[in-house]
Formats: C-alpha cells, sequence, structure tokens
C-alpha cells in the first residue's frame, strides 16, 4: 500500500484553479471602457466636455514630469528625523513611569491647601435638616388639578 507524501495533495490543484479562475475574471478588465464612451447631449456639463477633451491629444511622457523641487530634505533625513521623535518619546515614557513618581512629604501640601481653604464649618445637626424639610413641604404647593 502506498501512503501519500502529503495530506494536501489537490492543495497544488486548487491553487492552480483558483489562479485560473482569477485570471479569467479580471480578463474582462484588460478592454478599455471609455474607447467608445459618449456624453449625454442632455447632460449640463455636456458642451464643456467636448470643448475639453481632446481624443487625438498625445500621451504623455516621463520627460513632462516636473523635476524635483529644490530645498527638499533627502529621504534619508526622514528616517533620521522619525528616529530622534522615537528616541524623545521612549525619554518621554522613562521619565513618566509609574516609578518615578512618590507621594511622601504631602503632609506640608496638605496643611498649606487647608490654610487657604479657612476654618472647618461644624457638622449639621440632625434637627436643622429636619427643620429645613418641613419648610420646604410647607411652602410647597401643588399645581392646579387639569380642567377636563
Amino acid at each position: 500500500m502506498t501512503t501519500r507524501s502529503s495530506p494536501f495533495v489537490n492543495a497544488r490543484r486548487g491553487a492552480l484553479a483558483a489562479g485560473v479562475g482569477a485570471c479569467a475574471l479580471l480578463s474582462g478588465c484588460i478592454a478599455n471602457p471609455f474607447k467608445d464612451a459618449i456624453v449625454d447631449p442632455r447632460s449640463p456639463i455636456a458642451a464643456e466636455v467636448t470643448k475639453t477633451v481632446n481624443p487625438d491629444a498625445p500621451y504623455p511622457t516621463f520627460v513632462a514630469f516636473p523635476k524635483t523641487p529644490e530645498g527638499v530634505r533627502p529621504n534619508p533625513q526622514y528616517g533620521v528625523v522619525a528616529g530622534r521623535v522615537e528616541a524623545d518619546g521612549a525619554q518621554l515614557i522613562a521619565a513618566t513611569a509609574d516609578s518615578t513618581w512618590t507621594l511622601s512629604g504631602t503632609d506640608a501640601f496638605a496643611a498649606q491647601v487647608r490654610a487657604a481653604a479657612g476654618p472647618l464649618l461644624p457638622p449639621p445637626a440632625p434637627g436643622d435638616t429636619e427643620a429645613f424639610a418641613k419648610d420646604l413641604k410647607a411652602r410647597a404647593t401643588p399645581p392646579p388639578p387639569v380642567k377636563r
């Protein structure tokens, strides 16, 4: 009994069939769809299209491309600047890591803030709250009933 060399023997045939299928599907894109394109004469831009489009115009060549502008930094310089930005970012992360912050010696700061806030107010008495609620209930008047 002979065994197969791989459990995926048909993988090559499947890849070949998929490649042939993709080529067949894309072969419709080879034609020029603009060759016989006609502008609708009822279109509002039909007159402008006929004035601006010249079907006999020559195709542009590589000579027609503009020259490289002057005063632009060379491509390797972009990498140097990007490396500097990355280094500055790593330095910032290291400077603001959790291990660099401490909460020791905050008593002086707390005393300064308490002094700036002023004296402590006494807590309200339970009777004050009940009297306030009773006063609000006495002043409250329900809305008039809806006329039907």
